[in-house]
């Protein structure tokens, strides 16, 4: 490939879907639908966006400003048509922790940092790598997520006053609150149980309407105009700024990156695999298909981005992405115009927010964590099978009570032991007794046998089936140490091996001298171009070894002529 090419090549590769959707002519109409769904999921993210913030231990205006920078450029520069980004309840736990032992400033390096980290693995085109994600993982620490998102919203439903500040891990956690149980307060309760109540009301009987923010401006105006006695994000936080902060660096001596990093690491794995997620839910329901390194890459400046204006992590949304879709979005345009309609918020009805009772917020999140935890698929898994179970259910065990990023780690190791496991009893060694015909000999309606070459004494075949990798290589090994015939010539045929790895080169290798100390030959046959390759760069070649294309023409040259090699090792007819 030329170099021209090649950079037009990787220009396309990066091409945002906003570039394609207006190439392929972009007019009134699609803009009218794109505005019309923008302001829909605008509605659903606003009082997310504040309730995720306050649940990650940061004010509710910095997931303000993380919805309207990094949701604008996610969707400005993203490789998904339809990705809303925004705060997502995924990173909560994270956040908090991060909050809790390096404060606000080290949360916006490490949101900065792991922007950095997103665009660089989009540039080294690693972007399909962050999908092979086993499936058990997956819905393992989401459950985990979803059980303490929900603990953390138990002192706000209830209303309770703590002696101290609240412990992060969930055993502690739990044995505060329930300390805490006797000052309980009727007034957060009820306030809690009216939000519930009407997104659950309105999700049944009303589903298209914005039951989130319906939910909270009905707590808010029943606490107002009853006075109840209930923390609001006034009484809390203070009034929101009206406006933007102006943009600002984060402290980033070598001392406070080395010190974040580890959360930055985090964020960037856990924000590729919620992202690519999202734009995989989006592709389902659209018929799309997104563009992996371009959605990282977005993701990575839309992280640097929100930093910089003081917001925090940045992901796809699954919810809010999928809502953009219901809504009848066209194309980018629409999440761009999520986040103005935000901003829009922000400059003229800020002074309104102060109002929203924190029961109400937390009742929005125990909603979203009863969404979030998959309890079906959670179900199915633990009957799928004794493999999928044990991941999931480390997996969720490790994300509850030690570590979201070790969970993930842990149960990604579990779940690739458990497919070697499964591939390595996935293939087989045997010696077929009607030899099976290759080659330019097996005409149309050939059975594919051949009794004669069943019966040939003078040559050994073994058929090698199914992936032949490390995982496998000990089994088949161990199978063709055992032959013990002295034929002419062995025959191993690889026509059923879709995949041979250096571990595989090296086992065949050994076997290929142990025969020819003996003075047995040894053919190859059904290899394809990228298996001969693999076998001829670790030394399986003549005379070691000879290659055919089928099990035919390997018999054929062992009858005519190919002397078997000496024990000495001296070389042979090709």
């Amino acid at each position: 490939m030329t170099a021209a090419a090649r950079r037009s090549s990787f220009a396309e590769l990066f091409t945002p879907k906003l570039v394609t959707v207006l190439r392929e002519g972009y007019g009134f109409t699609d803009l009218k639908a794109d505005a019309i769904a923008g302001l829909t999921v605008a509605i659903v993210a606003l009082p997310l966006s504040m309730a995720i913030a306050i649940a990650s231990g940061v004010t509710p205006e910095r997931g303000l400003y993380t919805a309207i920078v990094g949701g604008f450029l996610v969707s400005a520069l993203g490789g998904s048509r339809f990705q809303i980004g925004g705060p997502a309840g995924a990173f909560i736990v994270l956040v908090a922790a991060t909050v809790e032992a390096h404060g606000v400033d080290g949360l916006i390096l490490a949101t900065m940092l792991s922007g950095l980290i997103l665009l660089a693995i989009a540039l080294l085109r690693l972007g399909s790598f962050i999908k092979y994600i086993p499936y058990p993982v997956t819905v393992g620490f989401t459950a985990g997520i979803a059980v303490i998102i929900f603990a953390a919203q138990v002192k706000e439903l209830l209303g309770l006053t703590l002696s101290g500040r609240e412990p992060a891990p969930l055993l502690p956690k739990l044995q505060a609150l329930w300390d805490a149980l006797p000052t309980v307060s009727p007034a957060a309760v009820a306030v809690a149980a009216l939000s519930i109540a009407t997104i659950l009301v309105l999700r049944r009987r009303r589903p298209t309407w914005p039951a989130f923010l319906i939910a909270v401006a009905l707590a808010s105006v029943l606490a107002a105009a009853a006075g109840l006695p209930v923390a609001t994000i006034g009484t809390r936080f203070g009034d929101i700024p009206a406006a933007l902060p102006a943009p600002h660096l984060p402290d980033m001596s070598l001392a406070s990156i080395t010190a974040v990093l580890p959360a930055a690491l985090s964020f960037a794995l856990l924000g590729g695999i919620e992202s690519l997620l999202s734009a995989v839910v989006a592709d389902s329901m659209s018929g799309a298909r997104h563009r992996s390194n371009v959605e990282l890459a977005a993701q990575g400046l839309a992280n640097v981005a929100s930093a910089l204006f003081g917001g925090f992590c940045v992901t796809g949304t699954i919810a809010r992405t999928a809502t953009n879709v219901r809504a009848g979005a066209r194309g980018p345009v629409s999440g761009m115009l999520h986040a103005l309609f935000l901003l829009l918020f922000i400059l003229v009805a800020a002074p309104l927010a102060s109002y929203i009772p924190l029961a109400a917020l937390a009742g929005v999140l125990a909603v979203v964590a009863w969404n979030m935890a998959e309890r079906h698929e959670f179900a199915t898994l633990l009957r799928a099978s004794r493999g999928d179970a044990a991941v999931l259910v480390v997996t969720f065990l490790l994300v509850i009570f030690r570590d979201l990023t070790e969970g993930i780690l842990v149960g990604f190791g579990m779940g690739a032991l458990l497919f070697i496991h499964r591939m390595s009893q996935a293939v087989e060694v045997d010696r077929p007794g009607p030899v099976r015909r290759g080659g330019a000999d097996a005409g149309a309606g050939d059975d594919g046998f051949d009794a004669a070459l069943a019966a040939d004494r003078e040559v050994i075949v073994y058929r090698i089936s199914g992936a032949f990798f490390f995982g496998a290589a000990a089994a088949v090994g161990f199978a063709l140490d055992r032959v013990g015939e002295n034929p002419k010539a062995y025959v191993l045929d690889l026509s059923d091996v879709p995949v041979l790895d250096s571990t595989a080169a090296a086992t065949i290798q050994g076997f290929a001298r142990k025969a020819r100390r003996r003075g047995v030959a040894v053919y190859i046959t059904g290899a394809g171009p990228g298996i001969r390759r693999t076998l001829l760069r670790h030394g399986v070649r003549p005379p070691l070894a000879r290659f055919r294309s089928g099990i035919d023409e390997a018999v054929e040259a062992v009858h005519h002529g190919i002397r078997p090699p000496s024990g000495s090792g001296g070389a042979t007819a090709a």
